[in-house]
């Protein structure tokens, strides 16, 4: 069966500090694709966010640029394998200079928190007991 990839294109305001913070996070970068005015992160085999320079994203969009600090352009969600690895995530993207956001949510079944990385982007994490997701 064909796996379906995702590309998440946001704009940042400094490439090589995005460069430094999702590294720090463990994430890898496909160079291949990274320039000066990019940087591709490897979030999963099918996930690639890509982080361009206004100057960069404005070429693919006639639409306003948002400021993420302010406005709210998307919420992204990425699953984690256990509550321990949300907390562990959002423990490094704080450390890497990112800000917590909102409050964790307990469930039992579903345990998230969530963070902003450096231009405000909001990436929530987010654990599901397996045993809910069967039904």
């Amino acid at each position: 069966m064909y796996q379906q990839m995702i590309f998440v294109n946001l704009a940042t305001a400094d490439v090589p500090a995005t460069r430094k913070f999702y590294s720090d996070l463990g994430y890898g970068i496909n160079e291949q694709f990274s320039t000066d005015e990019v940087v591709s992160v490897m979030i999963s085999d099918t996930i690639v966010a890509m982080f361009l320079a206004p100057s960069h994203y404005s070429q693919f969009t006639q639409k306003t640029i948002v400021d993420s600090r302010t406005s709210s352009e998307t919420l992204l969600c990425l699953s984690a394998e256990s509550r321990e690895k949300v907390d562990e995530l959002v423990e490094k993207a704080i450390a890497a200079g990112g800000t917590s956001h909102g409050q964790t949510q307990d469930h039992g079944f579903m345990y998230g928190r969530a963070f902003d990385d450096l231009d405000g982007h909001t990436w929530e994490i987010m654990w599901m007991d397996p045993a809910a997701v069967q039904g």
